[in-house]
């Protein structure tokens, strides 16, 4: 069994990570959070004990690192005996991470695929530019990768893994579709990070359809949909981590992602993108200095975790799988919905860090009893996704079910 969890990243994600594993020390041993900034981590560690999140008394301390350096992570790896690390940090030190894990022998754990600063919106595959190139190693080293253990990437993944394995003999098509009908009531603000968020955004859309990777611009293709709870709701299809696997897995589907926007947020993000402040490349001012555009609108936008206290609403993030069962077609959608008030009570974080948070503490626990250690490198759909939907039912992100589609019958995952 493993044991003792370090936790990289100090955002509105890790918050969340950080209540659920004190929430679940008895499965998760010794804690420990780190980031570059170590006042980050002690701040989220007085409010896990603020809320008296700790289920056992134990270990819970913060560490600053520079995760970009892999010899420095894998040493703090070794400091805190840690044999889980869950990378909430950004996307771009995904690798250092990584790297440090195989060093170490520890199971790594990560929310969102690797990207390189300098570029946007590679080649797809994208976890083949990055991740999976490890894949050999960690099979050699016996160690445990699990990649995209978010919500989307993640819970998505093994939502699609579930509908094909239960209810159907061939996939044709898996439209992930993530919406959140809630409002924070600022002007403008992004729900995480503002530079990837918009980096997501800003490149070419890649959906894999017909056996092909085809290609949009954002905002290019959109439809309404019909969900549980939040109602008809304007969603655009988007370049999006999970697509990129599941496209591997299941290549004879169409697979495509969708997220929804509001007309506010398209023009703002239109009126950035057209006057160049969401590039990536650096600029030089009049005065000589050089900015990366892209950086400053991060820096003069609110920090995704400040929205937590006045955030209500509520998302919905789901699948609509399709396929055919002795030949007849058939389609199902597996979905959860989270509410933004009730995550701020629990955890003092919004709903989309708190469906992001979650899971990773899911999988960490499976790793944890070995239902899910590997000792490979796995994304989420290459795993039994029951035992996940069983723990994530009961920490906080329930699955249901409605078969026969958007407008079948709806019940929980197991009934």
């Amino acid at each position: 069994m493993k044991r003792n969890v370090l936790i990289i990243g100090a955002g509105g994600v890790a918050q969340v990570v950080a209540h659920k594993c004190a929430q679940n020390n008895d499965v998760l041993g010794d804690l420990h959070i780190a980031s570059r900034t170590q006042d980050k981590c002690d701040a989220i560690i007085a409010s896990v004990h603020e809320k008296g999140a700790m289920k056992l008394p134990g270990v819970f301390q913060a560490h600053a690192v520079d995760a970009m350096d892999s010899a420095a992570v894998a040493a703090l790896i070794r400091e805190t005996g840690a044999q889980i690390v869950i990378n909430v940090g950004s996307a771009f030190v995904n690798m250092t991470v990584l790297d440090a894990c195989i060093e170490t022998g520890a199971a790594y754990i990560d929310t969102a695929i690797h990207e390189d600063p300098a570029k946007i919106c590679e080649t797809p595959p994208w976890y083949g530019n990055y991740e999976w190139k490890k894949r050999d190693l960690c099979a050699e080293k016996g160690v445990t990768a699990i990649l995209g253990a978010g919500f989307d990437p993640g819970v998505v993944n093994a939502f699609a893994r579930y509908a094909i394995d239960e209810y159907m003999d061939e996939v044709t098509s898996i439209d992930i579709v993530d919406i959140n009908a809630g409002s924070h009531g600022r002007w403008f603000a992004t729900n995480f990070d503002p530079e990837i968020n918009f980096r997501e955004f800003t490149g070419t859309v890649y959906s894999w359809q017909g056996g092909k990777w085809v290609e949009n611009e954002m905002f290019e293709v959109g439809r309404d949909w019909d969900l549980p709870v939040v109602g008809t709701c304007r969603a655009y299809m988007s370049g999006h981590d999970e697509v990129h696997s599941l496209s591997a897995n299941y290549p004879q589907a169409d697979v495509r992602f969708w997220m929804g926007f509001g007309d506010h947020y398209i023009n703002v993000f239109t009126v950035l993108k057209n006057l160049g402040l969401l590039s990536e490349k650096p600029v030089v001012t009049a005065e000589g200095l050089e900015v990366v555009p892209l950086k400053v609108v991060k820096a003069v936008l609110p920090d995704p975790s400040s929205l937590a206290p006045d955030y209500t609403g509520k998302t919905c993030i789901g699948d609509l799988v399709k396929g055919t069962k002795d030949g007849k077609p058939v389609e199902v959608f597996v979905y959860n919905v989270a509410d933004h008030k009730e995550a701020f009570l629990e955890v003092g974080s919004q709903g989309i860090s708190y469906t992001a948070g979650v899971p990773p503490v899911a999988a960490a626990m499976l790793v944890a009893t070995g239902e899910w250690d590997a000792k490979t490198m796995k994304n989420v759909e290459e795993l039994d996704p029951k035992p996940f939907f069983t723990v994530l039912d009961r920490i906080g992100l329930p699955t249901r079910v409605i078969e026969g589609g958007l407008t079948g019958t709806d019940k929980a995952w197991n009934d």
